[in-house]
């Protein structure tokens, strides 16, 4: 277990909608992040397992953090351990047994946000045990929670500066930072019914004070720092079946059964793609894959970017060439990122299979003589956070895996067909990339980096040794190169940065 200064976290719950729903919420003291679960779908048949998954908050007590619950009450007074777990109640109001019965806005949420994040902090610093201005907050948010804390980081009107100062990192489950879509189109701004109109994109500019209209409603508009703020996103639909499964139906495949994933994310944030909903047994936040990237972000020392820059995407033979003229040629990325020892989780996983790889067409990376363009949108694979402290015993090695694929589909026109030069699911590239990496020994000495490439050798063969190099603005990464007979060639780029 890590050593470093740990912060407390302030929990946000998702959306409630019907009275019965906020009900429940209110009823439970941690608002759903002691839900577990016993089901992953991860067996070689597509069966479930059973994996046992505490919860959030069994997890992270394991951890050392504690709640701030004592003798049936909640401590809003008095001090309370750097480590502590608080959740924002800010349904409570919303119930006619605790409050006014009145549901709050997205708003009036943010405030009461802001105004805890400063009475925690009177909490942890009284009596000396840390000095106000070292003291800083993580914010955890599922679902619409996350909307509540960037109305909170974002909007100038809501709470305080110093209130905002205060928060360190952001991680969000499933939050819909670019709105929800049902049968493809946003939800209206009229609809306010169960307050839905929340998901609207010129709501959310309206408390996101996001003024210019031609920026994203997923941009945090220069008021926090992307690098610090890490999204979620959920890729399986099926599972989700609130409203008897219309909503995974108006939310359609690409989805976690309510958020679109194109819709799940904050620009320029690092993200990671998980195969669970965004609820229920299967859900994302009662998930090992959410916990595992959740605790390495707000806890690990090392980021890792990996990039694949590529140079050469071969096509099939010269039949089919003749036949792809005035068609269009895309490429399928698929990428999963696992850690040393993870048997029932992957940090990320894009994949065909899952609705999530990454896309690009033949025009991006490609003028029409075949040379690489000099802006080509080469794909970013995946962003991680590591932590050294969970390496085995005596041992000074950190490993991780990334399973990549390269894959190509064809857009047809009326006038073309697929012969025999080209197998529909034929891959371009695969193959398993172990990598290894030791830290240096003096301050001066730079971290040693092997690799492996697993599905043409085993994983514990003596490692090719990743070549130091620095891109075109000049910024360092390890070079993996990669490429096969049939003409594919690439090179894996891995940026890593300390972290914290």
């Amino acid at each position: 277990m890590t050593t470093k200064q740990r912060y407390p976290i302030i929990y946000v719950r998702g959306y409630a909608m019907t009275r019965a729903e906020i009900a429940e919420t209110t009823s439970t003291p941690y608002m759903g992040l002691e839900c577990g679960s016993t089901k992953s779908r991860q067996a070689w048949n597509g069966a479930v397992r059973k994996v046992f998954f505490e919860s959030p908050i069994v997890r992270l007590m394991k951890l050392g953090y504690k709640d701030i619950y004592q003798d049936g009450l909640q401590l809003e007074t008095g001090q309370i351990a750097p480590e502590s777990i608080i959740i924002h109640r800010y349904y409570d109001v919303a119930d006619p047994d605790f409050g006014s019965g009145v549901v709050p806005t997205v708003e009036q949420a943010a405030q009461g946000l802001s105004d805890l994040v400063l009475r925690v902090r009177d909490q942890v610093c009284s009596g000396g045990q840390m000095k106000p201005a070292d003291f800083r907050v993580y914010l955890v948010a599922h679902s619409m929670g996350g909307l509540v804390c960037r109305c909170f980081l974002q909007n100038d009107r809501i709470g305080s500066k110093e209130a905002r100062r205060l928060v360190d990192k952001v991680f969000t489950y499933a939050t819909p930072h670019n709105g929800i879509e049902m049968a493809g189109k946003n939800v209206p701004g009229f609809f306010d019914l169960w307050d839905m109109n929340n998901f609207n994109r010129d709501r959310m500019r309206e408390y996101l004070a996001i003024k210019d209209r031609k920026t994203a409603a997923n941009s945090l508009d220069n008021k926090f720092d992307p690098a610090r703020f890490f999204c979620l996103v959920g890729t399986n639909s099926k599972d989700y079946d609130v409203a008897r499964g219309v909503s995974r139906l108006l939310a359609g495949e690409l989805s976690d059964g309510l958020v679109r994933i194109s819709n799940a994310y904050v620009d320029e944030a690092p993200r990671a793609h998980v195969h669970r909903s965004h609820s229920g047994a299967y859900g994302i936040v009662n998930s090992e894959e959410g916990f595992q990237n959740l605790v390495r972000f707000l806890f690990g020392d090392i980021r890792v970017d990996g990039t694949l820059w590529v140079d050469d995407l071969p096509l099939p033979p010269i039949g089919l060439v003749r036949k792809l003229l005035g068609t269009r040629v895309g490429y399928y990325f698929e990428v999963t990122v696992a850690t040393r020892g993870a048997l029932d989780f992957d940090l990320t996983r894009r994949t065909i299979a899952n609705n999530s790889a990454i896309l690009r067409q033949r025009s991006d990376l490609f003028d029409e003589e075949g040379k690489l363009l000099k802006a080509a949108r080469q794909p970013t694979l995946f962003s991680v956070f590591l932590d050294t402290s969970k390496r085995p015993q005596r041992s000074k090695e950190m490993m991780f895996s990334v399973q990549l694929s390269v894959s190509m589909l064809t857009y047809l026109g009326e006038e073309s067909s697929v012969d025999q030069h080209y197998m529909p699911g034929e891959y371009l590239f695969r193959d398993t990339i172990v990598i290894s990496a030791l830290p240096p020994d003096t301050p001066d000495e730079s971290w040693r980096v092997g690799y492996v490439l697993a599905d043409s050798g085993w994983s514990s063969a003596e490692d090719r040794i990743a070549e130091s190099r620095k891109d075109e603005q000049g910024k360092p990464y390890v070079a993996i190169p990669l490429e096969n007979q049939k003409g594919f060639k690439a090179t894996l780029r891995l940026y890593g940065t300390p972290w914290q």
